[in-house]
This record gives C-alpha cells, sequence and structure tokens, in this order.
C-alpha cells in the first residue's frame, strides 16, 4: 500500500503570486503541443506562423470550452443558483469533454482563417494533444483531487485528505493512458498517410475507450454518482459519442 506524498499544490511562491503545479502543467500542456506541431509542420504543409495561431485559438478552446463544459456536464444545477461561479477558474473544474467540442470550434475557426479543411486541422491537430491530457493529470495528480475507488490492489494509494482507505491512483493511470500510450499510438499511425479525418478518428476512440475503461476505478463525482444503470459515470456516458463517431471515422470509406 502507498500514501499519497503530500505534494504542496504551490510550486512557487512571489510574494503576493502564487504559482501553482497545475497552472505549470497546463503551460508544459501547451508548450508540447507546440514544439510537436512544428515537428509535424514541414510534412504537413503548416508555417511557423500558422502553427502559433492553431496553439492560440486551440488554447482558448480548451479554457474556454473546459470551463463551459465543466459548468454545464458537472455543476449545472450549481450554477443556476449562483452563476457567478463561471467566472471563479481559481476554485478549479475543468471538463475534457468541454475542452475538446472548444477545440473543434477553433479548429473550424482557424480553417476558415487559413483556408484549409476542416479534416485537414483537425488531423494535424490530434497527434499533438496527448501529452498535454498527461500533463493534465499529473496536475490532477499533484493537487490530490480526482482520486480512485478504493482498492486491495498492492499500488493502492491512501489519500489522507480524503480518507484512510487504499485507493486508485487513477489519475497515474490516465497519465499513462490518455497521455503516453495515447500518444504513441497516434503519433504512429499518424506517421503514414491516412484518409481524411481518420487520424482524428483514432484519437477519439482511443481517448473515449480509455477513459471509459478508467473511469470503473475513478471515484464518480459525489454530486452526480451514477448516471445511468446504477454503475455508468457522467465521463463514461460522455465518451460514448466520441467511440461511436472515432469508430465511423476510422472505418468509413473515405478518400
Amino acid at each position: 500500500m502507498l500514501t499519497y506524498p503530500n505534494i504542496d499544490p504551490v510550486a512557487l511562491q512571489l510574494g503576493p503570486i502564487s504559482i501553482h503545479w497545475y497552472g505549470i502543467m497546463y503551460m508544459l500542456a501547451f508548450a508540447s503541443a507546440w514544439w510537436l506541431a512544428m515537428r509535424r509542420a514541414p510534412v504537413a504543409g503548416f508555417n511557423k506562423e500558422q502553427v502559433s495561431d492553431i496553439i492560440f485559438y486551440g488554447a482558448m478552446g480548451v479554457v474556454l470550452g473546459g470551463r463551459l463544459g465543466y459548468i454545464l456536464f458537472y455543476q449545472w444545477s450549481a450554477f443556476l443558483q449562483d452563476p457567478s461561479m463561471i467566472l471563479r477558474i481559481w476554485e478549479g473544474g475543468m471538463s475534457f469533454h468541454g475542452g475538446l467540442l472548444g477545440v473543434i470550434l477553433a479548429v473550424l475557426l482557424i480553417a476558415r482563417k487559413q483556408e484549409r479543411s476542416f479534416a485537414a486541422v483537425m488531423d494535424f491537430v490530434a497527434p499533438i494533444v496527448p501529452i498535454g491530457l498527461g500533463a493534465g493529470r499529473l496536475g490532477n495528480f499533484i493537487g490530490g483531487e480526482l482520486w480512485g475507488r478504493p482498492t486491495d490492489l498492492p499500488w493502492g494509494m491512501v489519500f489522507p485528505h480524503v480518507d484512510q482507505l487504499a485507493r486508485h491512483p487513477s489519475q497515474l493511470y490516465q497519465f499513462a493512458l490518455e497521455g503516453l500510450l495515447l500518444f504513441i499510438v497516434v503519433w504512429a499511425y499518424a506517421g503514414k498517410p491516412r484518409a481524411s479525418l481518420q487520424v482524428s478518428g483514432l484519437f477519439l476512440l482511443g481517448y473515449g475507450a480509455q477513459r471509459f475503461v478508467v473511469e470503473f476505478a475513478r471515484q464518480p463525482d459525489v454530486h452526480l454518482d451514477f448516471v445511468a444503470f446504477n454503475w455508468m459515470t457522467q465521463g463514461q456516458l460522455l465518451s460514448l459519442p466520441m467511440i461511436a463517431l472515432g469508430l465511423y471515422l476510422l472505418f468509413r470509406k473515405a478518400k
């Protein structure tokens, strides 16, 4: 049995300014996306300025979409009682699925600006995303949030600020699966010519499938608990359309 190391969420204190590890993880996510995009740019026909635009628009999509998605998918009742909570980003609360919708909207805008097809930009973006997702999950772990369900497995971890039960370190599961493994698979797949939106389809299927599985080890949100069939969580419900769309894009007949 392991014990959560109780990491200080504040990485650096500069007078009245607190730099949190979670914010650093976001910076690393966007920096890694830019670096990976620059590696892919020559082959995909993008220049440095176009890559910078994609990262900027994508970052806005992640932050705005992630926050709006969190309110819509996880805190709608609380929002109706206190609409100002949408502005209190420092209290935490971001949704991957909302961020994904935000990125899709950003890709639509950047594709129009750069006079490219939506599919071309989306397939360019998909392989550079997983490393950032992994960084975000490390931020969750450092912040001691989104812990797992109780387990008797030898690597079960006690989160003292939660209780004294050994729990799945589900943040680390997601770091390994949606961060490292998904990156390796999608990056390698994108290394050869593929039909339109197949790379994006693999990303959707890969993320949706791993999220659906890991949710069985992750503690459901207390205020939501299970949302369907007395076992399905909100994260699993939101991942089902990703899996279906990913399968369709991968196996449809496309040029």
